[in-house]
């Protein structure tokens, strides 16, 4: 009977057609639902599409979309991936049910498709590249593999279920909306017409007390992408019916549409409360928990389905494997191989899973890579509060909540964010208060943040030599912590211990090599110590970084001048922060390109679109390498110089060294004019 209740509403087309005893009892009263169940299993009328050039014949298609294990965006190059059949022996009627929603089943060769980097949605079947463009998803409402009785179907009839064709965000509600979704295939009302009859169907539904009415209503809304209507429907559903373990499952699979997964388990933890024999809830809590890379409470939870998922067991041995070698390597300190690892089982199912997350960026941290391990930190997903089976759940030997904020203390104590070190270490502490290695991070934590703000009080007190035992003090806690050695490297400059500062510097940068500060302090440091060719490379570094420094540009030039000088270089009339000079006559332009170093000398006049553009940038070049003499002349005011200089178009540029023309450019693009300038101010 099930069978039959379940294919009454995919016969639309084929019911006159039907044997009279067949007929007879899809039309029976007797085959209603019982409130247990609510039938569930088949809750709306798949879409349908002809296929034509079959001898008049329709092949009905059931459409349906996968808010999956993944429940990600879908790959634009989404084919037809047929549904193998439902593996939970259909025990629940009721139950939003198909391929993969909630609980993939990825056979052997399916392949994993990104889109923007966003999670991945699995079809539980091979992928075909070449999409059936009349096929539209419908949801995964129908059953999977489920048809009609046999012998209710001639062969050509034969339906399949399948995935359609979606274009974006597969699983997050952007499948096939009521509105501005066009014509469904062999269906004459526009998408504005069913978002207005859907929005009627709706009130009607909200208001009735019958929990079947709603339910098939929130089905309704659920097939068509509409999570957040669904997701209202389902509630009221519960309200009429509380203990309704495949409603509670169906409002599961409308949260994964939206990309609420937390809330999604501990929705289908309450379906298995009121029926723990409910083997597709089982099964959506055993998908859920391997994308969250629970591993123990996704293998109770996939042998509680009366059929396990084999999609589900292979990617739960893959994601097992991966953090066990994950949790190996974290603790040899190989940090290389903890990541690898870590990646392979995010790839692998485990997609959701903040300490995997947090693992790759303390492994960032380890390798002195802190920018990169500051950003995955903060694109972890932050589930709070976490459902209540996770939170007596292990990552390396760490209670799972505690993890990511071990990691986040130790990245904040890096960057010098002390007080969000001591908050991230003492909310760590209160989770899981027996770890040793959470304990001794948090000690160590609060140490430095005192060494350094005892350290910081002394330095503003013109106490150097007490500052730099106080920093000296908080690296004994922390003896990877960059802040610490910058600011002692300043109480030693200070100090005119520039030697040591530079070591200081040196080991700051080691560790953090980006980082400014240091880069700046050890470039003092070296000019201090007349090594101007190591503060040169150290301030054109700087000098890249923040172009629009002026201290930063003198101290260059400064620099660049010692070094000339150091070499035997004659440096008279270099000057820092000067003008474009403009030459007035044959003579100041015969001295200028006369004097030692390398002068540019720009050729133009006024008014011309092509000067007037580029004149500006000629002033930025001035600044920006302030060791060269930048001169103009305007070749109508001087015309004697243009005529000696063979200038006939302008704007044209002339490099000289030493009274020697090394280079000239007509007409150049910014891009060659400043390639050429750096090129001979070295």
């Amino acid at each position: 009977m099930s069978d039959e209740r379940n294919a009454k509403p995919s016969l639309e087309k084929g019911f006159d057609s039907l044997p009279d005893h067949l007929r007879s009892a899809l039309s029976s009263e007797c085959n209603k639902p019982d409130f247990k169940e609510l039938d569930l299993g088949s809750p709306i009328s798949p879409l349908r599409t002809r296929i034509p050039g079959r001898g008049g014949s329709s092949t009905a298609i059931t459409t349906t979309s996968s808010s999956s294990s993944s429940s990600g965006s879908f790959s634009g190059k989404t084919g037809l991936n047929v549904v193998p059949k439902r593996s939970d022996g259909g025990s629940h009627s009721g139950e939003l049910s198909g391929s993969s929603e909630g609980s993939p089943s990825s056979k052997a060769g399916h392949r994993r498709s990104h889109s923007g980097g966003a999670p991945l949605i699995h079809s539980g079947g091979s992928s075909v590249n070449s999409p059936n463009v009349n096929v539209l998803p419908a949801g995964n409402i129908c059953p999977s593999g489920k048809i009609g009785k046999t012998g209710m179907a001639s062969p050509s009839m034969t339906r399949r279920d399948v995935l359609g064709s979606g274009t974006g965000n597969y699983g997050h509600g952007s499948i096939m909306r009521g509105v501005g979704g066009g014509r469904l295939a062999g269906d004459n009302l526009t998408g504005n017409i069913q978002s207005a009859g859907a929005s009627v169907m709706v009130k009607k539904a909200m208001g009735s007390s019958d929990p079947e009415v709603v339910r098939k209503a929130g089905n309704e809304q659920y097939k068509r992408g509409n999570f957040v209507e669904a997701l209202c429907l389902y509630d009221r559903a519960i309200a009429i019916s509380p203990c309704n373990a495949a409603c509670r499952s169906n409002r599961a699979a409308a949260l994964i549409g939206l990309g609420r997964l937390p809330e999604a388990v501990r929705e289908c933890e309450e379906a298995v409360r009121f029926d723990p024999t409910f083997g597709r809830a089982h099964q959506r809590l055993a998908s859920l928990h391997i994308r969250f890379g629970q591993v123990m409470n996704a293998r109770r939870h996939i042998f509680s389905a009366q059929h396990p998922d084999a999609g589900d067991v292979h990617k739960l041995q893959a994601v097992e494997k991966h953090s066990s070698r994950c949790a190996e390597a974290r603790k040899i300190k190989d940090w290389k191989t903890a990541m690898r690892e870590g990646d392979a089982a995010i790839t692998a199912g485990a997609d959701s899973c903040p300490q995997l997350f947090a693992l790759r960026a303390e492994a960032l941290l380890k390798l002195h890579q802190l920018e990169e391990a500051d950003s995955v930190l903060s694109s972890i997903p932050k589930f709070e509060p976490s459902p209540p089976s996770w939170l007596q759940t292990k990552f390396f030997g760490m209670l799972c909540d505690s993890y990511p904020l071990f990691v986040r203390a130790q990245v904040e104590m890096a960057f010098g964010r002390f007080e969000n070190a001591v908050a991230a270490a003492e909310k760590a502490g209160q989770i899981d208060p027996q770890n040793i290695e959470v304990a001794t991070m948090l000690h160590s934590v609060r140490s430095v943040a005192r060494a350094r703000v005892r350290g910081n009080d002394l330095f503003n007190s013109s106490k150097f030599a007490e500052a730099c035992v106080a920093y000296g003090d908080g690296l004994k806690f922390d003896p990877s912590n960059p802040v610490l050695f910058c600011n002692r490297a300043a109480c030693r400059f200070k100090l005119g211990q520039w030697e040591r500062s530079v070591e200081d510097c040196n080991e700051a940068l080691r560790i953090h090599p980006n980082y400014t500060k240091a880069l700046l302090r050890r470039a003092a440091s070296n000019e201090k110590l007349e090594r101007w060719a190591e503060s040169v490379r150290d301030y054109e570094i700087l000098r890249k970084e923040r172009p629009a420094d002026k201290e930063v540009a003198e101290a260059l030039f400064h620099a660049q001048v010692a070094l000339k000088k150091s070499r035997g270089e004659q440096v008279s009339n270099m000057k820092f922060g000067g003008e474009v000079e403009e030459i007035s006559s044959v003579d100041s332009f015969r001295a200028a390109i006369l004097s030692p170093g390398v002068s540019v000398v720009y050729f133009m006049e006024v008014p011309n679109q092509q000067c007037e553009k580029i004149s500006p940038f000629v002033g930025t070049l001035c600044c920006r390498y302030p060791f060269l003499n930048f001169l103009k002349v305007d070749v109508k005011k001087t015309s004697a110089v243009a005529e000696a200089e063979n200038v006939r178009i302008v704007p044209t540029f002339k490099i000289y060294k030493d009274g020697v023309r090394v280079k000239e450019m007509i007409c150049p693009n910014q891009q060659v004019l400043e390639y050429s300038v750096r090129h001979y101010s070295s």
